[in-house]
């Protein structure tokens, strides 16, 4: 009798449609479904509550620099597990990972480029390698940086990202914050510009040393910036702390940051300050480099 069964199917089928994923993303900030495709185009921004998602190295380079004009110095360094470092994982392993991970070997990037033409070194950390944590060899890049700079009388900036000093590397890391900063004392007296951009997260170590000596420190909007995160600051005074204390527009409010700019308008608030703040010779050079090319 089966045969004489009729069979109906309904319009209304509880199938539910596979949607691929990576297409859309869900805002940290206001929680709105974002479509992927026109939040890269906006910068990773969120139209509608402002959020500013963490981004990489690489996306950074290309908002700052002009096109093709990035030339990486220093890529080959790597970090050793000197200590033999073991945790949950080997620190050897924790490495490996964060190599094949980010295609990086190391959590930060020198570079020499132009800003709107104005040639510079540019210094960019990326969260994605192990927190953006400094070991020696960031800190070895940092420096090499700074030398960079001073040899060829160019502007330094460096965008921060990270969790602080690297643990797994003890004394090692923890000795990056004095070599960067007596770096950096060393451009200032060479009466070179130092520009310090802190994004999401920049903490610790880092924050404790190169990241709040320049001589223009900017911040993106919302980014976490502190040395100890606010549960252990609570913990230690043993009072409530401020409704966001430890972001860019608090921190600006007490002078800790100069100014909150947002990342569509970072290339050219940045280029206005180095045009007011390079050297009378070092303009008049650029300016005379631009004459001949022309």
């Amino acid at each position: 009798m089966d045969w004489f069964r009729r069979v109906k199917k309904s319009i209304f089928s509880t199938e539910k449609k596979q949607i691929p994923d990576g297409l859309w993303v869900k805002c940290d900030g206001c929680e709105e479904i974002l479509y992927k495709k026109e939040l890269v185009k906006n910068l990773h921004v969120c139209h509608k509550c402002n959020h500013h998602f963490r981004i990489g190295s690489q996306e950074y380079i290309e908002i700052l620099l002009d096109k093709e004009t990035g030339e990486e110095f220093s890529a080959d360094l790597r970090s050793v597990d000197a200590l033999e470092f073991k945790a949950l994982k080997r620190y050897s392993d924790q490495l490996k990972s964060a190599r094949h991970k980010t295609g990086m070997e190391e959590a930060v990037r020198t570079l020499t480029g132009r800003m709107n033409d104005h040639p510079l070194v540019l210094a960019v950390m990326d969260f994605g390698f192990i927190g953006g944590s400094m070991g020696s060899v960031v800190g070895e890049k940092i420096a090499r940086a700074v030398d960079r700079a001073r040899e060829a009388r160019l502007p330094l900036v460096i965008v921060s990202a990270s969790g602080g000093a690297r643990m797994m590397e003890g004394a090692l890391s923890l000795m990056q914050m004095a070599k960067t900063s007596a770096k950096l004392s060393l451009l200032h007296e060479a009466g070179l510009p130092y520009i310090s951009l802190l994004t999401h997260p920049t903490t610790g170590g880092v924050t404790a040393s190169f990241s709040m000596l320049g001589d223009f420190i900017l911040a993106e909007p919302g980014a976490l910036i502190g040395f100890a995160g606010p549960r252990v600051i609570k913990q230690t005074i043993g009072q409530d702390l401020p409704e966001g204390f430890q972001r860019s527009e608090f921190l600006m409010e007490k002078g800790f940051v100069d100014r909150v700019i947002e990342r569509k308008d970072l290339k050219q608030e940045i280029t206005k300050i180095l045009e007011f703040s390079l050297p009378d010779e070092i303009v008049a050079e650029a300016i005379a480099e631009q004459s001949d090319e022309a």
